[in-house]
């Protein structure tokens, strides 16, 4: 992680996320990150790229989508790059995208599982993976006019038109790389499936139903303002009663961005992340197709993962909190399956960024292979006790720097061994 995330003052975790219309998302602002992320990615190109820029745009269904994709794009136009809009499709499509048309890179309008009134922008670079803090520092100060950034002499104009077919794209390549080319995966499978009134509207669908599954679809008609609202993976309960009330075989909810996805068993319960992680974890333990025979995960999973996955052979390593985190130690060691308790999971043979229905595609396949419903695929997870609690606070220096907070946490860290940790 790289140390810069501290000085950023409108970056976070995944991108800018903010109020829609209010600072840093206000349209004169986004012109200037639309300027500031050309000149920025622009500045790395090498003298034999010649090429005209183009950089692909995908947003969510929220209301405020439009007005920051126009600004943005006026930026970028503004800049000599030409612009593709993708409408309402999922962020990991604008990672697929951007790889498939050699884009510049690619920009997402979303606030994922927040509530309507906000909204957010993150980057992907070229290769299809998020950027690093570093970057993200660049392109803010260039927005913030903070170091000594020169001014594009007489930039070229570029345009701003639709990106044909863009989910019919990425559903194609969801069904023909996840799907492992085999239509008929998930013949006689019931799905419950909870859209979450967002960019999933469309595509997981079309990619479960070509698949061979027979779904069961809610929450698939966005407003512009009910995105996320009582629906989705942050309301498990929803899912949880759609599936009994359906009588589906297994229940799948994304969020607003179709980036995250949970499961529910047969009966009406919820796995969590680290449930889905162990499980998957342990079958390409047994396959053999674990690199390094290694899952990645962050500090917030459960303890039980570690036991899980170590009796089956294999290791968990740790990573921050953010599924960029994640993908990270997972380049560095060029692991494969990572996660996080929350679900997000990077399935990183078949996209490079965290992907809810190539992930439901993947775990569904392991139902299908092993001929077993998720109430019994999930007794394989160890679950320590575990708690999670939120403080508010003025400053967020390191823990280790505050001394009273670091003794005590060496104090009990000592008592708990290798049985528990903090």
């Amino acid at each position: 992680m790289s140390s810069s995330n501290s000085q950023r003052e409108l970056f976070g975790t995944d991108g800018i996320r903010a109020k829609a219309g209010v600072y840093p998302l206000t349209p004169d602002l986004i012109v200037k990150l639309g300027q500031a992320a050309a000149d920025a990615f622009l500045a790395r190109r090498s003298a034999d790229e010649r090429e005209w820029p183009v950089v692909v745009i995908g947003k969510d269904t929220r209301q405020s989508g439009d007005m920051l994709e126009n600004a943005i794009a006026a930026g970028l136009n503004s800049r000599g790059v030409d612009v593709k809009l993708a409408g309402v499709i999922p962020t990991p499509g604008v990672a697929f995208l951007t790889q498939e048309l050699n884009a510049a890179f690619g920009i997402v309008i979303s606030a994922s599982h927040n509530p309507f009134e906000d909204n957010g922008i993150k980057f992907f670079g070229p290769d299809g993976y998020k950027l690093d803090d570093d970057f993200e520092l660049e392109i803010e100060h260039r927005m913030l006019g903070k170091g000594d950034y020169p001014e594009p002499e007489d930039p070229e104009i570029g345009r701003t038109s639709p990106l044909e077919n863009a989910v019919d794209r990425y559903v194609e390549f969801v069904v023909q790389k996840a799907g492992d080319h085999d239509h008929q995966m998930l013949s006689g499978l019931h799905i419950a499936l909870d859209c979450a009134n967002g960019a999933s509207s469309q595509s997981s669908e079309a990619v479960l139903r070509a698949l061979g599954a027979q779904v069961s679809v809610f929450h698939n008609r966005p407003s512009g303002i009910n995105i996320n609202t009582d629906c989705g993976c942050t309301h498990k309960e929803i899912i949880e009663q759609l599936v009994k009330e359906s009588g589906a075989d297994v229940g799948v909810s994304h969020d607003g961005d179709a980036d995250r996805v949970l499961l529910c068993d047969e009966t009406g319960s919820c796995l969590d992340g680290d449930e889905l992680m162990a499980m998957t974890a342990v079958s390409m333990l047994e396959e053999g197709t674990l690199r390094g025979n290694t899952l990645v995960a962050t500090i917030m999973s459960n303890l039980g993962l570690d036991e899980t996955v170590g009796n089956a052979g294999g290791k968990v390593a740790r990573a921050g909190v953010g599924d960029r985190y994640v993908m990270e130690v997972m380049k560095e060691h060029d692991y494969n399956l990572g996660g996080e308790q929350s679900g997000h999971f990077i399935f990183r043979d078949y996209n490079t960024t965290g992907d809810g229905i190539v992930s439901a595609v993947r775990l569904l396949r392991l139902m299908r292979q092993k001929g077993e419903a998720l109430s019994e695929l999930r007794k394989i997870f160890i679950r320590y006790p575990q708690t999670q609690r939120n403080v508010k606070v003025s400053s967020k220096p390191p823990l280790e720097e505050v001394a009273s907070v670091d003794a005590l946490m060496k104090e009990i860290e000592s008592e708990l061994g290798d049985k528990g940790r903090i």
